[in-house]
């Protein structure tokens, strides 16, 4: 899915959604019109969801899903992933997204975006 398949009038509603963001320090609420103002925001498919994540598309090559947990409805998605774009080590390239699916739309759009600093889980792999 694109930015460019989603119709005006969804598109102002995500515009006017806020989201809880810690990143680098730097806490929310950050709203989605910004980032539609300064960035080149783009869906990412991740393990089979469309989702809309507050950053510039030129950093999607560097995103790596580590774990994607849909709620029991369907409408919320839990993510943990890894973004590669400033950095490999443990304290700048984990992340954990809660994604809400907007109503009558079969994508998700980001309510916090935080960053993770647990990328090795391995222990949590041998379940």
């Amino acid at each position: 899915m694109k930015i460019a398949d989603v119709s005006p009038d969804t598109l102002e509603k995500i515009k006017k959604l806020r989201y809880d963001r810690i990143y680098e320090k730097h806490e929310g609420p950050w709203t989605w019109e910004s980032d539609f103002e300064y960035s080149e925001v783009e869906f990412i498919n991740m393990a089979g969801y469309d989702v809309l994540l507050p950053f510039d598309k030129k950093y999607l090559p560097n995103i790596t899903p580590l774990r994607v947990i849909p709620s029991a409805d369907g409408n919320t998605l839990t993510i943990f992933f890894q973004d590669t774009s400033f950095g490999k080590e443990m304290f700048d390239s984990g992340f954990l997204a809660i994604c809400e699916k907007m109503p009558h739309e079969h994508f998700f759009v980001a309510t916090v975006y935080h960053e993770w600093f647990i990328l090795d889980d391995s222990l949590f792999n041998e379940r």
